[in-house]
């Protein structure tokens, strides 16, 4: 039987993308291995949302060469930077095997199997038209051992922030029939999954036939399902019903991730953002009233063509404002095909060095502020759903909190269990505690595969 490995870059719609692959390979009597020296396939499953990532993509296609030059495997590079780069890929590294794009998951096999018989290099990176798109529908016996689970309910972005490849990459909105979604959670829980995450570029402009809102209140009653999180979303599509799902549905983890990017209303402008600081912070404090103590963590690009220092301290300050629970800031990096990236120079590029120091501001205040929300737990008991064994000790537990706090502790409790946890210490990023009273135990009995290494990596 011959093995895959694949390497995922980037974000949950990444991830997600990868466990449809495995699907695919699957049914080619492919196995999953942990170690890419023992694979005959290696997949890099790419992002093309910031610079770094494609060098990351780069710098570990050249390692995986040996596996190539040993076993004779089989290299493909797939998501985002297939769709962006397409043949180049191939003219660039001699090596790569085949480009595929994120429309083309379910044609593995058939590239695949036309590498074998014809002995040729393949790209296959052409759009499915939005009106003819289907959702691959996804194996639940592909998440037998995990007790939480992506589900996709959308693709595409129809918005044009000059910032941002995504639209060039992953083609405009598809939303996914409701239905179809539903029927997706419902059968996830016949293998044990209680936490399902429903994924795509931007979740809350949803149209699969009834509303965002909706479609989380209907995921949340789905026999089996105890908890419900989505990602990601764009501040104009915030509306007062999802806010008032927040506050009526108490299976919506307390967790909204809502991406700024500035707080400067001038730099706003120059991204194509289509709201102000005093829109997003209006939005931000009537989620906040809906759910009390919900997690809001944030999105900000830092040296924005022509960002002054004004714009950055009004950035900041906005920051120190809304207190934020975690943010992924990067300094920004021209993408191909959007208008920042051919506008820099006419906007004004801010040197490295600049952006470096202004980053570094941000990130010693948000650790300050981590910190500070972290430490409030210590002596007091969370809520914690039982995912496997922890990252830093395979002897304790892990779990997150409705909050998507990452807890490890000492524990016997199985896979897919709720328990409370006694937290005994934190740190900028993680709890640590002792496990307490069980809530409830999972309907369906979860294998502890959920403990094992898993065929992919995740960068």
């Amino acid at each position: 039987m011959k093995r895959y490995f694949i390497h995922t870059f980037g974000c949950q719609m990444n991830v997600n993308d990868t466990n449809r692959m495995g699907e695919a390979l699957a049914s080619m009597s492919y196995a999953p291995t942990p170690v890419a020296e023992n694979a005959d396939l290696i997949i890099l499953n790419t992002c093309s949302i910031r610079e770094k990532a494609e060098d990351k993509m780069l710098s570990w296609l050249g390692r995986y060469r040996q596996v190539k030059l040993q076993r004779g495997a089989l290299i493909g590079v797939g998501g985002c930077v297939a769709q962006q780069e397409k043949k180049k890929i191939l003219e660039k590294v001699p090596y790569v095997d085949f480009v595929f794009g994120p429309d083309a998951i379910g044609k593995l096999p058939e590239i695949i199997a036309r590498i074998e018989s014809e002995k040729v290099r393949v790209v296959e990176t052409a759009w499915v038209d939005s009106e003819s798109y289907v959702f691959p529908q996804a194996d639940p016996k592909s998440s037998l051992g995990k007790t939480t689970e992506f589900v996709t309910v959308m693709k595409g972005c129809d918005n044009v922030c000059s910032f941002c490849v995504v639209p060039h990459t992953r083609g405009r909105e598809v939303s996914r029939p409701f239905t179809e979604v539903l029927q997706e959670v419902a059968r996830l829980t016949t293998v044990g999954v209680r936490e399902v995450t429903l994924v795509g570029q931007n979740v809350n402009s949803y149209l699969g036939g009834i509303s965002f809102a909706q479609l989380l209140l209907r995921t949340a009653q789905v026999p089996g399902i105890e908890r419900v999180r989505f990602t990601t979303s764009h501040p104009h599509d915030l509306s007062d019903e999802l806010i008032e799902a927040f506050r009526i549905e108490p299976k919506i983890m307390s967790h909204f991730h809502l991406p700024v990017q500035s707080g400067s209303n001038e730099v706003l402008v120059r991204m194509k953002r289509d709201y102000t600081v005093a829109n997003y912070l209006e939005r931000l404090a009537k989620l906040r009233v809906a759910r009390p103590g919900i997690a809001v963590t944030t999105d900000l690009i830092v040296g924005f063509p022509g960002e002054t220092d004004e714009d950055f301290e009004k950035t900041f300050a906005l920051c120190e404002e809304a207190q934020f629970d975690g943010q992924y800031a990067f300094v920004y990096s021209p993408r191909p095909k959007t208008v920042a990236g051919l506008k820099e120079e006419e906007w004004g590029p801010v040197p490295h060095e600049v952006k470096v120091k202004r980053l570094e501001r941000l990130n010693a205040l948000q650790k300050q502020v981590s910190v500070g929300v972290m430490s409030q737990h210590v002596g007091n008991s969370v809520e914690v759903l039982v995912e496997g064994a922890s990252r830093t000790n395979p002897l304790k537990r892990m779990g997150r909190t409705s909050h998507n706090r990452v807890v490890n502790f000492d524990g016997d409790a199985p896979v897919g269990a709720l328990v409370e946890v006694e937290v005994q210490a934190s740190s900028q990023s993680s709890l640590a505690g002792v496990q307490g009273r069980v809530i409830s135990l999972p309907l369906v009995t979860i294998p502890e595969v959920a403990l094992q290494p898993e065929a992919c990596v995740v960068a």
